[in-house]
């Protein structure tokens, strides 16, 4: 069952099932959708970039990233249709950030676990605990 929502295009209300938008504005998108795919399966646009299909279809680059990220647009069939590595900024086609960006966090992630390694081989390994045996002298 769905819950109550507000469309992220446009606020009206709707009931949330899949979509975080409302019908009116899905159908909207669809066609939207339909005039970009239109416009670059034409074989001189099918270079262009994300700025140039955004601008000959009226349709905003906002939108059109989104659906190559939903890999709706595939971008092997149209290679200078990229989005910028949300961590540096470079242009990519796939995932969130670039090779670069992913190679330098698994070097970091790695220097951190051999840290922590070594901080773990620092301490030491026997430890033992002693304990106290008071004993109580009774009066008799």
């Amino acid at each position: 069952m769905g819950e109550l929502a507000n469309c992220k295009r446009c606020g009206r209300v709707f009931v949330k099932t899949v979509r975080d938008i409302c019908n009116e504005c899905y159908k909207e998108e669809e066609q939207l959708f339909e005039k970009v795919y239109k416009y670059i399966r034409k074989k001189e646009n099918r270079t262009a970039t994300i700025q140039e299909v955004s601008e000959a279809t009226d349709v905003e680059e906002s939108l059109i990233m989104k659906w190559v990220k939903e890999k709706r647009i595939h971008t092997k069939d149209f290679p200078n249709l990229t989005y910028e590595c949300e961590r540096c900024g470079k242009p990519i086609q796939d995932g969130k950030i670039c090779e670069d960006c992913a190679l330098e966090l698994k070097k970091q992630l790695e220097r951190e676990e051999m840290i922590r390694k070594l901080k773990e081989q620092e301490k030491p390994k026997n430890q033992t605990y002693y304990s106290v045996d008071h004993k109580i002298k009774r009066k008799r």
